[in-house]
């Protein structure tokens, strides 16, 4: 009981936070907005390690089960995580922007980000890094659909008719995810792993097998459970200060967005670094690609399906801006999963791309 209430302390602390944070909320938001931003970067910075507790369970569970499924585990977790933060802040003074572009956010850090890091650092130390290429074009295809459909197409979507194609949204993602996932987990299976050759000894201590085998699947489950609750309790405690904070201040509108995002990916970008310095580039591409096509094939019936419920339609369609940077990002991911191997050149690209979204979000582009 002591160990694992050692292991588990960033639980421990992310109560006594939400505790607090229920006690002192009325005192933060009167003391002002230099008060409130602190607070709310004091809960985003707790939500971060509770969501790597989160994640570092589902890879407990991934490792248990192995390839395909495992991936498929760390990317749910993180989408769990993102649509309940999503869900808990469209309840408040919300823009009707948030949901497209935390999404957007989301697939540009996964893609560029966590994909373009991991393969610039697994390059640099390991050179050409095999993995399925089955994997990648498969990924790709189905994001551009689900994006082109759920937040390119709606810009010509009347306004009046709005909550049809809602509805027609919410039914093709269905589809979508249902036959992928029947591909990820049946007889397609085989388009999702890679056989590595057998690892050394000196790979084997690295990779954390003892703990792995000492952890209860049921534990684990129970951790991510009680992790994905305090990140809700956290986070509607969260957009309440940074509301506060950030009002009037002529911050970019799509910050709020990228804090979700980022919440979400910062446990995946951990686990990817780790794949690539191990040179395990088929878990990279599940876990970044895997994770950009679940968030948007997951979130978005989600959320939609909370708009038609409270009659509160949000903007979907992207911004010609977004528009660019998704298509470049998605042709050059094409050209570059395309050969069944990476290199740091390839991640270099994808990186430049994350850091032009960067500067755009900076501009408030």
């Amino acid at each position: 009981m002591t160990s694992l209430i050692k292991q588990e302390k960033f639980l421990l602390v992310a109560l006594f936070v939400a505790i607090a944070a229920y006690l002192a909320e009325h005192a933060v938001l009167e003391a002002g907005k230099l008060v409130s931003l602190i607070a709310a970067a004091a809960l985003i910075g707790v939500i971060v390690l509770v969501s790597t507790r989160v994640a570092h369970h589902a890879e407990i569970l991934a490792h248990k089960v192995g390839d395909p499924y495992g991936t498929m585990i760390l990317t749910l977790s993180a989408v769990a995580v993102e649509v309940i933060i999503l869900a808990i802040l469209m309840n408040s003074d919300a823009s009707p922007t948030l949901v497209r572009d935390t999404i957007y956010s989301a697939v540009i850090i996964d893609i560029n980000g966590i994909l373009g890091l991991a393969a610039l650092l697994g390059g640099l130390r390991h050179g050409e890094q095999p993995y399925n290429d089955n994997s990648g074009k498969t990924y790709g295809v189905m994001i551009l659909t689900a994006m082109g459909i759920s937040m390119i197409v709606p810009e010509f979507v009347p306004a009046d008719r709005w909550h049809y194609y809602s509805a027609f949204t919410i039914c093709a993602m269905i589809a979508l995810y249902g036959l992928f996932l029947r591909m990820q987990v049946g007889p397609h299976s085989y388009f999702f792993s890679y056989s590595y050759p057998r690892a050394t000894p000196a790979a084997d201590a690295q990779h954390p097998q003892q703990e792995h085998s000492e952890s209860s699947t049921t534990r684990s489950i129970v951790i991510i459970l009680i992790g994905v609750v305090l990140i809700g309790a956290l986070a509607e405690f969260m957009s309440a200060f940074i509301n506060t904070g950030l009002e009037g201040s002529g911050a970019p509108p799509a910050l709020m967005a990228v804090v979700v995002a980022s919440i979400s990916a910062a446990p995946e970008i951990l686990t990817a670094l780790r794949a690539a310095l191990r040179n395990r580039m088929q878990a990279v591409v599940n876990i970044a690609m895997g994770a950009s096509l679940s968030t948007v094939i997951l979130t978005v019936p989600v959320m939609e399906a909370i708009a038609l419920y409270t009659g509160q339609p949000f903007i979907m369609a992207m911004t010609p801006v977004q528009t660019v940077m998704v298509t470049i990002t998605l042709i050059a991911a094409a050209i570059n999963l395309n050969d069944g191997e990476t290199n740091a050149i390839e991640g270099m690209t994808h990186f430049v791309l994350f850091a032009t979204f960067l500067m755009l979000t900076i501009l408030g582009l």
